[in-house]
């Protein structure tokens, strides 16, 4: 039996459109997975009631995927699948599938390929590194995609901060997500973005956590999807005023991160809830940090 825990992750962080993302502590997806005589997949959190229980499942294809690549057939398998990372709300849930996939099928098949070699393959599976990267890797993960080989830095983020998670009751597809994004760019959004992604990983490196309001802006994504996330622009604005010290939309959205101060942590997320209160749509509040390990394997059960 091998048991799996894979960390939700958020991605963009504000300019870096496919190619910043980091892993998050406390919300996890889960699985175990053996050898049986006949093959089924058990979900076991509700939030995932809609996920397929066939050869359709997103661990399975990956799975599949790396089976042959290694030219084995696939073994008939058990599957029990505890997603903790809420579906389509910009928090990397087919990302961490996908991942999950591929560790269980490396360490079921031998094979031993190491992290790198596994996160080179999650990347070109997805076409960009933003997500699969840092949910293997963990920590924060600068990538960018060259044909279909990755080349990345890491990035340890500082226990000072804390990311306060915004997640709402309400999902967002990312097909309409990238929908909504326009076909072509001016020059100066995109130097306004290159500008801003390199202000935000050189400060995330040395500690300039006071450029982060202006690093974490964004003109190639944001702006657009701003329309399907109500009061998002009046979360933005309250973090601001708050003392956030930077704010942005994770990956395809709805779901909204807050740069804080670990040591206002507290007194941040107590008075953001209020404001919360009075906004249309319910919204889930909570204050984690960086998961700096990654996806991992457990041993034991899962919890």
């Amino acid at each position: 039996m091998i048991n799996i825990r894979v960390p939700a992750t958020t991605a963009n962080m504000g300019p870096g459109f496919d190619c910043i993302g980091m892993a998050l502590e406390d919300i996890y997806n889960e699985l175990t997975v053996e050898e049986a005589d006949r093959f089924s997949i058990e979900i076991t959190s509700e939030k995932s009631a809609s996920m397929p229980t066939s050869g359709d499942n997103m661990i399975c294809q990956a799975m599949s995927m790396f089976y042959s690549k290694i030219d084995r057939p696939m073994p008939t398998l058990r599957l029990r699948q505890n997603d903790g990372i809420p579906i389509a709300r910009g928090l990397g849930s087919s990302a961490a599938c996908i991942v999950a996939g591929l560790m269980a099928a490396n360490e079921l098949s031998g094979s031993k390929l190491s992290r790198e070699e596994l996160a080179q393959m999650a990347s070109a599976v997805e076409g960009h590194p933003d997500n699969v990267a840092p949910a293997i890797l963990g920590g924060l993960i600068s990538g960018a995609m060259d044909s279909d080989e990755m080349k990345y830095v890491k990035i340890t983020p500082s226990n000072e901060l804390s990311f306060a998670v915004f997640i709402p009751d309400f999902q967002v597809l990312t097909e309409k997500a990238r929908g909504v994004l326009p076909p072509l760019y001016s020059r100066a959004d995109a130097v306004f973005n290159a500008s801003r992604a390199s202000l935000f990983v050189a400060s995330m490196m040395s500690g300039n956590w006071d450029n982060l309001r202006v690093a974490t802006q964004d003109k190639i994504h944001q702006p657009y999807r701003s329309q399907l996330i109500p009061d998002m622009d009046d979360i933005f604005a309250d973090s601001l005023e708050l003392g956030a010290k930077g704010v942005f939309l994770s990956g395809a959205g709805p779901t909204l991160l807050a740069i804080v101060m670990k040591k206002h942590e507290a007194e941040f997320v107590s008075e953001m809830k209020k404001r919360l209160g009075y906004m249309k749509d319910t919204w889930e509040l909570r204050a984690v940090q960086a998961d700096n390990n990654g996806a991992q394997i457990v041993r034991g059960a899962l919890v």
